[in-house]
This record gives C-alpha cells, structure tokens and sequence, in this order.
C-alpha cells in the first residue's frame, strides 16, 4: 500500500488551532451568538444525501462530516477518519476510522454505520449527488474499524466524493431530524423564520467559536440592509454592491470573495424556440456581460463561457468567454435564419430571494429588446423555483447560479448528459454524452481532463446556455466577529467565526 495522507488528529487540530488563533489572545470558543441572515429556508430535505439546494448543503456543512472534509484552500483533510491510504493501483482505499467521533445524540460512529452510508447513496434508485460516482465501487467492507473500498476502475476524483457526510444508521428520519458529527448541532426550526443550530461540545475536533447559532430567513432582498443595520442579523454573505454601498457607514466589515458557481441564463431546451441551436446562438450574441456586470456589480465578477468557473483550476477555459462576443446583427441574422425574423418572447424565472440574479435579468430583458425579443421575468418564490423549475423543467428561461457539491468536473458537468436526472434543462446531444462517459471511464487523469475540456467546449459551441459570469461575493459581517472565511466551493463555515 501507498500512504497518501496519514495525519493523526492531534496533529491536526494543533496546526489549526496556531492558525485559528494567531494574534488573537485566548483559545477559548465564545459563549455568544451570531445571527445569520440566509435567502431561503430549508426546505427541500435536511438529510445531506439527498438535498438538492445550494442554500440548503451551504448550512448542512457546519452539521455533517465525512470521512474527509475540504477546507479553505480545497485541500481534503481527514475527518470522520483519521488517516488513509489509497494502493499503488488507485482501485482500493482504506480509511482508519478515528477513535471516539460522536454523533450528535451522543453515540459513537461505528463501520456499520459508515457502511450504511456507502449502500444508501450506491444504491441505484438514490437520488444522492454521489449515486453515479459510487456505481463505480466494486466492493466495500470492515476489517475492524476500517474502511475499505474497492473500485472497478480507478478514479483519480473518488476521494472528492467521501465528503459524503457520515449519519446514524439508527437515524430514522434525517430529512427532519439532521444528526451528523459536524462542529455544529440542529436545533429547532421554525418554517419561514429561522433554523437554530448550537454548537456540539462533544465534536472531536476544534470547538466552534461561537455557542448559539440563529439563520434568520430573509426571503425579501429588500429586507437585508434593513436587518443588518437595525441589528437582528449580523452577517449576511452575497450582498450586493448596491447595498455595500448602503452598509459602507454602518458598523460592517465588508469582505470580498468569489461564489465559485455558474450564472448563466439557463435555457429550456425542450421549449420550442430553444430547441433550435441557431435561437440560443442569437441570445449569446445579443448579451452583453460585461454591461451586466458594471450595471449590476460594479464591474466585479469574472466573465466566463461554458459550465466551469475558474477555482476549477485545470478543468476551467478561459478562451470559451470570447466565442460569443456581442454582435447584435449577427444575432438577429441567427434569428432570422431560424424563422424568427420578428423576434421572439418568453418567460425568465428568477428566485425573488435572489437580488444579483434579479438585477442579471433586468439588464438581460434591455439587451434583448435590440434584436426583438421581448423577455419578461417571472418573479417566484425559491421554493416553487425548487419544485417547478429545478425539478418540475416547468419554465422556458431561468437565471439562478449553478454549483459543484464537490471539487470534481465530473460534478458539475454530469447534470447535462442526456439522462442525469439533474439535466434540468433537457440538454440531449450525443457527443456530449459520449465524450463525458469516455472521460468518467479513463484512468488517465490527463486525457480525462482534455475529454471534460471537450465536454465544456461543446455546451458553449452549442449554446446549451448563456453563460454570464462566477459572482464576485460580498459578504457584510457585524466589525464585533472575525474569521469568516471563503471556500471554493458553496459552503459556509460557521465554526471559523468568533468574536474580535
């Protein structure tokens, strides 16, 4: 066997802690509360195997673990397990479960339970972000309280997807009863105003600062500034530069990251005028992205061109940014060519919680109106966008942002094979399909790479969407806590805040 990472958990929590605490004077977790503002309640399910919305795996990062966990820098450090090791022929991987991990009801996280884990997202009916990558398991089992795993190919981004969160077999209802053995525990929730969570004092790793944890539903973006300056909410991430400016003289750190997601116009392809490939080419040209982000975000973000953004690192292609440069005649030209010489119309679905997607599509509606399409937004509630959009397909257009639950092209690239049941969009095109299955089943991480660059260039030379841009993020937190830090991927980790 070939050790990859071994790292023992004291070790661990000690170079973390002389990060942690540099400069700030006592090693002590706070006997405070925060209350944080977030867009949208939890609704679609608290069992982390099977939620679908960002906002939702966004907050359930603080409850659950797997047996290794990414931090800031996208590094997967061990967690559930204290240390693994992966065979010289990259098909087996044996994980030491750490001795001791407590769940949230205070019982001990055995191998069974972590077996129950791997069957329930392999299994071929689960609706779980892992199933597909877990169809490629050949064998799983416990030696004791190791775990080992064996594929039927090698798969250079499997280790990605045991961040697969770690639950109690004996958990008879996680979608309402969430038990994980993350930094944080679940609460209360009371529908529409606010989720509790408190920090776990039997957590095996470094404390959370922080004891009391209050998310505060603020489903109006108006409301945001409101809250913030009046008190009852003091952090609230994806602020936008509108209101940075309204918080500039409030007592608020603004801090500024990167989303680490996808906005784009997300287009029905079975909705007949998108259909036709020469009608999706035409809104590409007609958009302008760098108008929509100096209108809408004062120039910040990054522009981008297929379904990556740029923390991707190797998987992301700048150049498919400059493929559609804005050309307003070569769009109505595309248009015409299509049968729709006198324009268009159609609806665009936008989450009313959602300020930055709403101003997206407001500049959007005004470059269309120059090659006559005439484009209304549909203003919905988030939980309707879940249900009848997301999974209903139930919508013609729809600016939402798009993210990877894990660090892997595979992630979020499998959602537009023909037959993924997250292909929201009804994107079918074989090539794309093949190149994706020959990238999945290679061995070699090089021609898997070029095979999902391949993949990227076809959804932009195809116009699956019209690609806008990764958000820039701007998050405002009360100037009394510090630590808040930005990951690249859509997570938020509430442990690392504490108080100044």
């Amino acid at each position: 066997m070939k050790t990859i990472k071994k790292i023992m958990g004291l070790i661990l929590m000690s170079a973390t802690l002389t990060v942690a605490f540099c400069g700030c004077g006592s090693d002590k977790a706070d006997s405070s509360s925060i209350t944080i503002g977030i867009p949208q309640d939890l609704e679609d399910s608290l069992d982390p195997h099977v939620a679908v919305a960002a906002g939702t795996k966004e907050i359930l990062f603080n409850i659950f673990e797997g047996l290794v966990k990414p931090d800031k820098n996208g590094d997967l450090n061990p967690a559930v397990a204290d240390s693994y090791e992966i065979s010289e022929d990259g098909l087996t991987y044996t994980f030491h479960l750490r001795k001791g991990v407590k769940f949230h009801d205070g019982s001990t996280v055995t191998a069974d339970d972590v077996l129950f884990c791997i069957q329930k997202n392999a299994d071929a009916d689960s609706s779980s972000a892992y199933a597909s990558a877990f169809s490629n398991i050949k064998e799983y089992r416990a030696e004791g309280e190791n775990i080992i795993i064996t594929l039927n190919q090698k798969d250079t981004d499997f280790l990605q997807y045991m961040t697969m969160a770690i639950i109690p077999k004996s958990n008879a209802n996680p979608d309402t009863n969430p038990i994980g053995t993350g930094p944080y525990k679940y609460v209360s929730r009371s529908p529409q105003e606010n989720i509790v969570l408190t920090r776990f004092d039997g957590y095996w790793g470094e404390k959370a600062h922080i004891k009391d944890v209050t998310l505060k539903i603020c489903a109006s973006a108006d409301s945001i500034v409101m809250y913030l300056l009046g008190g009852s909410v003091d952090l609230f991430a994806r602020v936008t530069t509108t209101q940075v400016d309204q918080l500039k003289d409030g007592n608020f750190d603004i801090l500024e990251g990167t989303m680490n997601l996808v906005q784009a116009m997300y287009l029905n392809n079975a909705f007949e005028p998108f259909k036709d490939e020469r009608v999706r080419q035409a809104l590409c040209y007609a958009i302008d992205r760098q108008e929509i982000l100096n209108i809408s975000f004062a120039g910040k973000g990054t522009v981008i061109g297929s379904s990556m953004f740029p923390a991707f690192g190797k998987y992301y292609i700048d150049e498919t940014k400059d493929v559609y440069k804005t050309d307003l005649e070569k769009a109505k030209a595309l248009l015409k060519e299509a049968g729709y010489e006198t324009g268009l119309s159609f609806s665009i679905t936008v989450p009313s919680n959602y300020q930055p997607h709403i101003d997206t599509a407001t500049v959007i509606v005004e470059q269309l109106k120059k090659i006559g399409v005439d484009a209304k937004i549909k203003l919905v509630e988030w939980d309707s966008w879940v249900a009848d959009t997301y999974v209903g397909r139930n919508f013609e257009a729809t600016v939402v942002g798009v993210d990877a639950s894990q660090m892997t092209a595979r992630a979020m690239l499998e959602r537009f094979t023909s037959d993924s049941g997250k292909n929201f969009i009804n994107y079918s095109n074989s090539e794309y399909d093949a190149k994706f299955a020959e990238a999945v089943a290679t061995t070699d991480d090089a021609k898997a790479t070029a095979l999902y660059k391949d993949c990227e260039w076809i959804l932009t030379n195809t116009a699956a969407n019209v690609y806008i841009q990764d958000l820039a993020e701007f998050v405002a937190i009360n100037k009394k806590y510090t630590g808040y830090e930005f990951y690249p991927i859509y997570v938020m980790d509430i442990s690392k805040i504490r108080l100044k």
